[in-house]
């Protein structure tokens, strides 16, 4: 599966840089990169930065609407330019929470393939072992 964040979990010369980086600024900080470099994708750490991210994002984009006329603090002074570009946006905005959603379906689909793959490894391995020793350990 294609990660689209730059420091993925696992080992990789990116994550091993940004970890000895955060180890030299601040011991915590190493620490905390080398945590998610290891636990990450089992704690769910990417959503949860994601959706931060993402909500971040949705306040700025909020707190420009407010700070003026039209859409994202400004218009261009043609009302009919100044709809057409809502209802654009609008239509941009719907169309990136469904791939937003798509992509969280897509993921926790993955999670459960490799518990399933998990699952039948674990099985072949207790059927494996049982025939080894002559006996039923399933």
């Amino acid at each position: 599966m294609h990660s689209r964040s730059i420091v993925r979990t696992g080992f990789n010369p990116v994550s091993i840089f940004v970890m000895v980086i955060g180890f030299m600024v601040a011991w915590p900080l190493g620490l905390l990169v080398l945590a998610y470099i290891l636990w990450g994708e089992r704690f769910g750490w990417r959503e949860r930065l994601y959706s931060f991210a993402s909500g971040l994002r949705d306040g700025f984009v909020r707190s420009a609407r407010r700070g003026g006329e039209g859409s994202f603090g400004f218009s261009s002074g043609n009302t009919a330019f100044d709809a057409y570009r809502d209802r654009e946006l609008a239509r941009l905005e719907a169309e990136r929470r469904r791939l937003e959603e798509e992509r969280r379906d897509f993921e926790a689909y993955m999670r459960h393939l490799r518990a399933a793959r998990d699952q039948e490894e674990f099985d072949r391995f207790k059927t494996e072992r049982a025939r080894r020793r002559g006996g039923t350990d399933v």
